[in-house]
């Protein structure tokens, strides 16, 4: 579904840790303190339990960025996990990039019970950043790339057949651009 830029808005998928962030969410909710509803929050036990395939997998998904929310360092209540999400963010952003998707689609805080507020002001500012990036689309890039495999695939077949019948010689130079 594609949609004009003029009613796009960001999709944005939230994990968040049981302990501290989905609690901080919560007490914005109950205090009244309004944030974006472009964001779609998948409760954890623990950051350090967030894959990073499951954040590939939001975005190929059709998710425009990703917000992980954990426990301050120090704070985790499994001691180490937020510091395992830490180790696995760094090298996701690597990979984004190297896929050529803004490492700023995605975004690590530290935010605890106590901080409603930092919850709002997060996932407004992130909603913003992604509206500046624009719509991410991963899902209508695949079906492009789809049919340009399909092309490419049929072109390979019809000269592996012409290479194999011997009156006709065909460059292999000539490939289509897709």
């Amino acid at each position: 579904m594609t949609q004009s830029s003029n009613t796009w808005e960001p999709r944005i998928v939230a994990f968040f840790c049981n302990w501290c962030t989905y609690t901080a969410a919560d007490l914005a909710g109950v205090s009244r303190m309004k944030y974006a509803a472009n964001i779609r929050v998948i409760r954890l036990m623990c950051s350090g339990r967030v894959d990073p395939q499951f954040i590939v997998q939001a975005l190929t998904r059709g998710a425009d960025g990703v917000l992980i929310g954990g426990c301050h360092p120090g704070d985790c209540h499994y001691v180490e996990g937020n510091f395992k999400m830490l180790r696995r963010f760094e090298m996701l952003k690597r990979v984004l990039t190297s896929m050529g998707i803004e490492p700023q689609r995605v975004r690590l805080e530290w935010i605890s019970a106590a901080e409603g507020e930092k919850v709002k002001r997060v996932v407004n500012e992130l909603v913003e950043e992604i509206r500046k990036l624009g719509p991410l689309g991963l899902p209508e890039k695949f079906e492009l790339w789809d049919t340009e495999m399909d092309v490419l695939e049929k072109h390979i077949s019809a000269q592996e057949n012409a290479l194999s019948s011997p009156t006709n010689e065909p460059s292999l130079t000539e490939v289509p651009h897709v």
